[in-house]
């Protein structure tokens, strides 16, 4: 099963659109798994018809994204256990919080930071951040991440790195970097 992991699209706030690159994975995909603020409800739309997508709320999301996705996604991904979440709180002791706030998943996917992150946490716990497709923040690119399910094992994951996105994120008005 080959998944792609997508976060922090603030379309179309950060950028007008994902990569086109970021929309080959999406019909490459079995499942997306997006870890919140998307911002608009419209690449929700877009995406859904597209593919199966697990999606949580995020702080940008709005009313209307908030009453279509819950704030903690639950899966199980051929024969895995997955958990998708916005934020998980500050870095420093990540892994040994989220294995205590989700004993039951095997692997646990969020967004927020912007900032690429794979680690495991004591008892087992993968914890995937993909960073943001369209707004690098801090970073020297924009990225995403793809993985690999083979019978309940995660066999493969790619932290893939956006050419030509590393002079900043277009932006809603086609300016590059952040917005003020």
């Amino acid at each position: 099963m080959r998944l792609l992991i997508i976060a922090d699209t603030h379309v179309p706030l950060r950028a007008k659109d994902m990569p086109t690159q970021v929309w080959r994975e999406v019909d490459e995909a079995d499942v997306v798994l997006h870890a919140g603020d998307w911002v608009h409800a419209d690449l929700l739309d877009r995406l859904e018809q597209r593919a199966r997508v697990i999606g949580v709320a995020g702080n940008n999301d709005g009313p209307d994204l908030h009453t279509r996705l819950p704030e903690v996604a639950t899966v199980e991904l051929d024969g895995m256990r997955w958990a998708v979440v916005h934020e998980t709180g500050p870095a420093k002791g990540r892994e040994e919080r989220c294995a205590k706030d989700y004993p039951d998943v095997e692997v646990l996917v969020f967004g927020h930071s912007h900032i690429p992150w794979d680690t495991t946490a004591p008892g087992g716990l993968r914890l995937l951040n993909p960073g943001s497709p369209t707004d690098r923040r801090r970073q020297p690119v924009c990225t995403y991440m793809t993985a690999t399910v083979d019978s309940g094992v995660l066999t493969e994951v790619t932290l893939h790195p956006l050419p030509g996105r590393e002079g900043g994120s277009p932006r809603a008005d086609g300016r590059r970097g952040p917005a003020r």
